[in-house]
């Protein structure tokens, strides 16, 4: 794998977990190269109706448009994180202690809850409000059940039935408390466990106006979960109807911004340029198609498409413009770019080690096992602008040659030497250094690891590490699964745009001078 792409540093990224709910999404996306291929083929739009104007110019756009295709693209990037991350979740609004909004909102509702007060509090009361909150706590509480829940809607409309409880407001007849009980009980009975607690102590409030506030707080969290239920019920089954649905927008927000795949064009333009020189140099022999017959050789498209996603992993995101075909799974990109730069590191200060150490220890598991993760608890905070990778590796060198000479005296064998220690240090501190031999050794095996785990698209057996990797293949391999089901979904919804770029005669590769 060419070692030229281009580096850079990240100061932050965001964080995604995998879960066991996406274990129907990775089977739906875990496929291989050519099945992804005839798929996208059979179940997308002609490649000729792909419209992708080279150097359009701009053009006005009225405020109707501007905000209709904002509202597209919120709802595209909406619909991809359901299905992308399985950690997705709707959260309560929240707003700062401080902010205009939050004193208004406090203003209004302690106006509300005041009158609601007064009006209780008057003789005989007035149950206006009271019964107008009440007819919302019923829509809330029945919204919230399923189609076979025949008994309980039954029982809340028998019990909430606002009519009978105007009467009974009117005659002075109304128990407001028994309308309270009934409405925790039904709370309790469908709330998630995770709300248990906050209905129980709903029972402690005595009087009627707190209760009824804390009853339409915890009824608001409840919403939540009820929506995040929904999410997560239907994500195994969005996967289709969203690839369908994200092209759809992407295009006619194309349509719209004829210019929105320049930088695409100037990425796979970048990645067709850089294989066909190591082409020409046999420095990649294995990525490209069989030599056609023609003035060069020829590459594979998907070839071609693999190894731009190669270069998202070395982007340098403070300067360059992302393409925007992967524009929405931005930060994502940058993860897996942090991710593997401290994995480089890691692999690069092991590699060093074991090279030093005596044959007998650095073959044994556990020893391995205990120094990767020092080492890795020490890089753990690489992601940030204030931590200095010199000064880690200096700790990590100590820390790695107290270990390596406890080991030897375990083994039996003669601890490092002063003259040993010394070496062993310097090369772990030269790691530093993007240019170091080793760092660049290990960072071209990685991808050289990644590039096959997209070649084989999960296919079993799956790749195996290349030499001197094997301490962090685990983690490569965590690595390399999120980002090959990003990579293949990706190539599920935006395939036609990139063949069409690729097969334009215009951005054909030229043959180097």
């Amino acid at each position: 794998m060419s070692e030229n792409l281009d580096k850079s540093n990240i100061n932050e990224a965001g964080k995604s977990k995998s879960s066991d709910s996406e274990q129907g999404l990775e089977d739906a996306v875990e496929v291989s190269d050519e099945a992804l291929q005839k798929k996208i083929k059979s179940g997308s739009p002609s490649t000729q109706r792909v419209q992708r104007p080279h150097s359009s110019p701009p053009r006005f756009v009225t405020v109707e448009e501007l905000l209709e295709t904002a509202k597209g693209v919120t709802n595209m990037a909406l619909a991809h994180e359901i299905v992308i991350n399985g950690d997705f979740q709707i959260k309560p609004v929240e707003l700062p202690e401080d902010s205009l909004e939050k004193r208004v909102k406090d203003i209004v509702h302690k106006a509300f809850w005041d009158c609601l007060s007064v009006q209780l509090s008057e003789v005989p009361p007035t149950y206006d409000r009271a019964i107008k909150l009440v007819g919302e706590i019923k829509e809330t509480l029945l919204s919230f059940l399923l189609p076979g829940h025949t008994r309980l809607r039954n029982q809340i409309t028998e019990v909430l039935d606002l009519d009978l409880i105007k009467q009974e407001a009117e005659n002075g007849a109304l128990d407001i408390s028994k309308l309270a009980e009934f409405i925790i009980g039904m709370m309790g009975t469908l709330c998630a466990p995770v709300r248990d607690e906050e209905v129980k102590k709903l029972k402690d409030i005595k009087e009627i106006v707190p209760l009824f506030r804390a009853i339409f707080s915890v009824l608001d969290l409840m919403k939540v979960d009820m929506a995040n239920f929904a999410v997560s019920s239907i994500r195994p089954h969005l996967m289709q109807q969203s690839i369908e649905y994200e092209r759809k927008q992407f295009q006619e927000f194309l349509e719209k911004q004829p210019n929105s795949l320049d930088f695409v064009t100037q990425w796979l333009q970048e990645a067709t340029d850089d294989l066909m020189s190591q082409k020409y140099k046999n420095a990649l022999p294995a990525a490209g198609g069989a030599a056609g017959s023609g003035d060069g050789p020829q590459l594979d498209p998907v070839a071609v498409q693999n190894y731009a996603y190669l270069k998202l992993l070395k982007w340098d995101h403070l300067h360059r413009p992302f393409p925007e075909t992967v524009l929405m799974d931005h930060s994502r990109f940058q993860e897996f770019q942090l991710q593997l730069e401290q994995l480089t590191v890691l692999g690069a200060v092991l590699l060093v080690t074991f090279s030093m150490a005596a044959p007998g220890i650095a073959s044994r598991a556990d020893f391995a096992e205990k120094l990767k993760m020092i080492v890795k608890i020490l890089l753990t905070d690489m992601h940030l602008p204030s931590f200095h990778l010199e000064d880690a590796l200096t700790a990590v060198g100590e820390k790695v040659c107290l270990e390596v000479s406890s080991c030897l005296s375990l083994c039996g064998l003669s601890p490092l030497t002063t003259d040993k220690e010394a070496v062993l240090k310097g090369q772990i501190q030269a790691v530093a250094s993007p240019d170091n031999p080793i760092r660049r050794i290990v960072d071209s095996r990685i991808l050289t690891f990644l590039d096959a785990y997209l070649a084989s698209s999960h296919q079993k057996p799956s790749p195996i590490a290349p030499g001197g990797l094997g301490p962090i293949q685990k983690e490569l391999e965590e690595v390399a699964v999120k980002f090959v089901r990003l990579v293949n979904y990706n190539k599920m919804v935006f395939s036609p745009y990139y063949d069409a770029i690729l097969n334009t005669r215009e951005y054909l590769p030229a043959t180097p001078e």
